[in-house]
Parts: C-alpha cells; sequence; structure tokens
C-alpha cells in the first residue's frame, strides 16, 4: 500500500495549490580556480532532493523523529504532573501543588520518570506522523485537479493528517501505556527496563494497545486540528500579517512565522484532545477500567482536569515541534513549497465571473 502512495505522489500530476508535484533540484553556478586563461565552473545543488521522492519523505520522518522526541522529552515533569492531575484530583490539587507533592515524595529526579517511553514513542511517532503526512497530503491532492485541491486543500489537510496518525499511535500505544504506569502507579516501576518486563508478565502483550482506541481520540482530532490549522494559520500570517511576501523573508524569519503559526495550532489542539487525553490516562493506571466506567466516574467536567497545563504543555510543543520540523527541512536543504495559491485559471475565471456580474 505504501509503495503504491509513493508512486503516486511522485507522479502526482497536481501542481501548485499544495505544492509543487516535481520540484527539480535547482543549481548555482560557483566560479573555481583558472585553469591556462580558461574559467570554469561547477554547478552546486542548492535543494538536497527531489520533492516527492523516497529520500523526501524518509527525511521528513528524520525531521518528524527529531520535533516530536526532543520536545516531549523535554517537557516530562510537566506532562507528569498533568497526568497526576487526571489520575488523582484529590491528591494533587493544581499545577503548582502537584509539583511540590511530586518533589517531596520523590525528589527532583523524580519529575523525570518516564523519560525513556516518552522519548522512544514519541520519536516513533513523530516519524510516522511527519513522514506518512506529507507521503498522504501529495498523494490525495495529486488525485484532484488544480483547482479542486486548491479549494478543497483543508479537507486534504485533514485526510493526510489523520491517515498519518491512525498508524502513528500504533508505533506510540506501547510507550504511551509504560509511561503512565510509571508516572501515576506508585511502586509500579521507576524506569522502562523494570516497567516493560512487568507488564508483559503480569497482563500480556496485548496491555500495551488496551488504550490504542482511545489515543485514536485523542490523538487523531489533535493532528488533525494541527495539521490543518497550523497549514491555514500560516497561509493567512503571511497574506494579513507579516508586511512582506514569504520570498522575500530570510529563512530566519519564515522560521519565525512557523513559530507563531505552531502555537496557535497548539492551542486549540490541546483543548479538542483534552477529554480523551484524561480517559487514556486513567485506562493505563487502572487495567480494570473501561472508557464507559471512567467517563460514568469523573463526569463531563471531570475529563477536563489539568487543561490549563496541557494547553500551556501542547501550545508551547506544537510550535517548538514545527520550528523544529521547518529548521531540519533548511538544514537537510529540502524543498519547502511555499504556502498554495489560487491557480491561475482558477483566479482568471473568477475575474470573468465578477466582470460579468457587474
Amino acid at each position: 500500500m505504501f509503495s503504491s502512495l509513493l508512486d503516486a505522489a511522485r507522479n502526482s500530476p497536481f501542481r501548485g495549490p499544495l505544492s509543487p508535484a516535481q520540484c527539480q533540484s535547482t543549481v548555482a553556478p560557483v566560479a573555481i580556480e583558472q585553469t591556462g586563461g580558461m574559467a570554469a565552473s561547477a554547478a552546486v545543488p542548492t535543494e538536497s532532493c527531489e520533492f516527492g521522492s523516497p529520500k523526501y519523505f524518509a527525511l521528513c520522518g528524520v525531521g518528524g523523529v527529531l520535533s516530536c522526541g526532543l520536545t516531549h522529552t523535554a517537557v516530562v515533569p510537566l506532562d507528569l504532573v498533568k497526568c497526576r492531575l487526571q489520575v488523582d484530583a484529590e491528591k494533587y490539587k493544581n499545577v503548582v501543588n502537584g509539583f511540590k507533592v511530586s518533589v517531596r515524595e520523590e525528589g527532583v529526579r523524580g519529575l523525570a520518570k518516564g523519560w525513556a517511553p516518552t522519548f522512544i514513542g514519541y520519536s516513533m511517532q513523530g516519524l510516522c506522523k511527519f513522514g506518512f503526512y506529507e507521503v498522504f497530503k501529495v498523494a490525495y491532492a495529486g488525485m484532484l485537479d488544480d483547482e479542486t485541491a486548491y479549494t478543497y486543500r483543508t479537507f486534504v489537510y485533514l485526510a493526510a493528517s489523520a491517515s498519518a496518525e491512525f498508524i502513528a499511535d500504533i508505533a506510540l500505544s506501547p510507550m504511551e501505556a509504560a509511561k503512565v504506569r510509571i508516572q501515576t502507579m506508585p511502586g509500579f516501576a521507576s524506569t522502562l527496563r523494570e516497567a516493560w518486563p512487568k507488564m508483559v508478565k503480569n497482563e500480556g502483550y496485548g496491555t500495551f494497545y488496551k488504550g490504542l482506541v482511545p489515543l485514536w481520540g485523542r490523538q487523531i482530532p489533535y493532528t488533525m486540528m494541527k495539521f490543518a490549522c497550523f497549514e491555514r494559520t500560516l497561509e493567512l500570517l503571511y497574506q494579513y500579517v507579516v508586511p512582506k511576501p514569504r520570498e522575500q523573508c530570510t529563512k530566519g524569519e519564515q522560521l519565525v512565522v512557523t513559530f507563531a503559526a505552531g502555537y496557535i495550532a497548539g492551542v486549540f489542539c490541546a483543548i479538542v484532545s483534552h477529554p480523551a487525553d484524561t480517559v487514556v490516562s486513567k485506562l493505563n493506571q487502572d487495567k480494570t477500567a473501561t472508557v464507559g466506567s471512567i467517563m460514568s466516574k469523573l463526569g463531563w467536567a471531570g475529563v477536563w482536569k489539568g487543561l490549563g497545563p496541557r494547553i500551556v504543555m501542547i501550545g508551547t510543543l506544537t510550535a517548538l515541534q514545527w520550528f523544529i520540523y521547518d529548521a531540519v527541512k533548511v538544514w537537510l536543504r529540502m524543498p519547502r513549497p511555499p504556502p498554495p495559491t489560487m491557480p491561475e485559471s482558477m483566479r482568471l475565471r473568477l475575474e470573468a465571473e465578477e466582470a460579468k456580474n457587474k
């Protein structure tokens, strides 16, 4: 299936609105040492790969590993307190109290509990999320003509991100289960090496996917919002906020715009996915719990516990992830198509219709 998607992306006839189907590596002539009065020149490629090629998608996956693995690991202390707020609201009253209680009971080093499964799990998730998003986005857009792809580009973003996250969560689920156990069950385990065999021995390998469906419920809406909101916000920032066209901005200025669009997207992501995040935390804490029993016990208000720190965490995470992902593309000299623009045929047709109606 994936090979056919790669072929569809590479051979896609789609051009313009979302991204160019063929983005050939450009070359810049550079003068080199003159020999015998004859000037020679060498061509230095400015792009390391062709847009839509297997190498391009693989490098996108590398960017996803770095963006997700590093950022999620960096906020492990906040994530730990957030999870404890969700599963034991009586003991951990609020964020500040959660930090105080955690440090008093386990010391400052205890705030890093769960860092290993977080780093491994979210690196794997980032690989699949960003890599397959690029594959699906180009493949789905390639199934449409220029005008349709431009008009319904938000639906392309939503479909591509949902498809990618479906795969990414299968990679994430085992490590997410181990992380929550380490962080929310005192005395169960302090490290991944201790938790993994204990979970297998006591409950079998199926326990690592017990929370997969709720994880999909949390992550798929989150990722759909993350990608679609980011793409559209980026368009609006360049159209109405940034005082000059994108092509006139330096790469540093473009990365600042990327960060801003990522943070705006992250706030919406946190709100959309928070109830499912609470359910996932409770499921992985209590092996006898079900989605229905958790909802009955917590109620509608209960599933929103910990939303404040999650907004801060996810907003910052999402902004940093997009910043790192785009920075990796710059560093690796990858093609970075600009935000979509209206196809010329569509613009002319709309102008003609407007003139006719006057």
